[in-house]
């Protein structure tokens, strides 16, 4: 698949605000099934200085610096990424690992650390809540143990019991209120998703992006929201990608723009106002994902 993103995010302030240096994960990753051909960022007022990072996940971060005070700041993302995983089992898992309880590798081990023991709920490990251990354990009894049918079937069960509802801005509830709830986003439903998970021993991580067909219901079919998905670190595949809200594996329907062990480490823009500033803030955001097959087939 190729497509053109166009990511457009507005800020409107009730009076004018000094910022603190903001971090923008917006620039789509390059790894073995996501291929980068271009990416571009455009910003008004432009930033007294913007550089280029990569953060400690590996994500492309574009880290911008104020002087002035702003009554708005308006950010456009543009591009094109090829993705051509259309199989999302392509890999052969290490033996080791087809079974729970999975005894990594010590080196291995130290390397993934962080996306199983990490907290989820900003600051509250939800994978220590007991409900979320007990699905976790109950879900694993009913695939005798098998580390790939567990991972199918969570995927599976989040959209089966749970309700999906839209909440554009906000942090994720912990993993044991959507649970309780049995309604949720993306978001919630991915914490959920890494908490279980992390309850059985797997690393996993959350993930944002963008996917074909979560559309706002827009006519031309272009009209997208953020979305987010998990990424379960597989042993002799590597990092690879569910979608408990879709209830599917990741192909190459999804585009990754960063991933982390916390979500707030995958936020597509982070910042705040500065010490002492405060102000009434709007926020308007736009995308849209074209299929480049298809604009090239149609145009003159």
């Amino acid at each position: 698949m190729h497509y053109r993103i166009t990511h457009t995010t507005h800020y409107a302030y009730s009076t004018p605000v000094q910022l603190s240096p903001h971090i923008l994960r917006l620039c789509p990753r390059n790894d073995g099934s996501q291929w980068l051909q271009k990416f571009e960022v455009t910003l008004s007022p432009k930033a007294a200085q913007q550089t280029y990072v990569s953060d400690a996940d590996g994500n492309i971060c574009l880290r911008l610096a104020f002087d002035l005070p702003l009554e708005s700041l308006h950010i456009c993302a543009i591009s094109e990424v090829t993705t051509t995983r259309d199989n999302p089992f392509d890999y052969i898992a290490e033996p080791w690992a087809l079974q729970f309880p999975i005894n990594y590798p010590s080196s291995l081990a130290a390397q993934l650390r962080p996306y199983w023991e990490s907290p989820l709920g900003w600051g509250i490990n939800d994978a220590l809540a007991p409900e979320v251990i007990s699905l976790a354990h109950e879900i694993m009894q009913q695939v005798n143990y098998n580390v790939g049918y567990f991972l199918t079937r969570l995927t599976q069960l989040i959209p089966e019991t749970c309700t999906y509802q839209q909440r554009l801005e906000g942090k994720p509830y912990p993993a044991a209120v959507t649970l309780s709830n049995q309604s949720g986003t993306c978001r919630d439903f991915t914490v959920l998703f890494i908490a279980v998970c992390r309850a059985v021993g797997l690393a996993a991580r959350f993930v944002s992006g963008y996917q074909e067909g979560d559309l706002q219901g827009d006519s031309s079919g272009t009209s997208h929201d953020l979305h987010a998905w998990a990424e379960v670190y597989v042993p002799g595949g590597g990092w690879r990608g569910f979608d408990p809200t879709l209830g599917l594996t990741v192909s190459d329907r999804h585009v990754a723009i960063a991933a982390a062990a916390n979500p707030q480490q995958a936020a597509p823009v982070f910042g705040t106002l500065q010490p002492g500033q405060s102000a009434k803030t709007t926020l308007e955001t736009e995308i849209t994902l074209e299929d480049m097959r298809l604009t090239q087939q149609f145009d003159p």
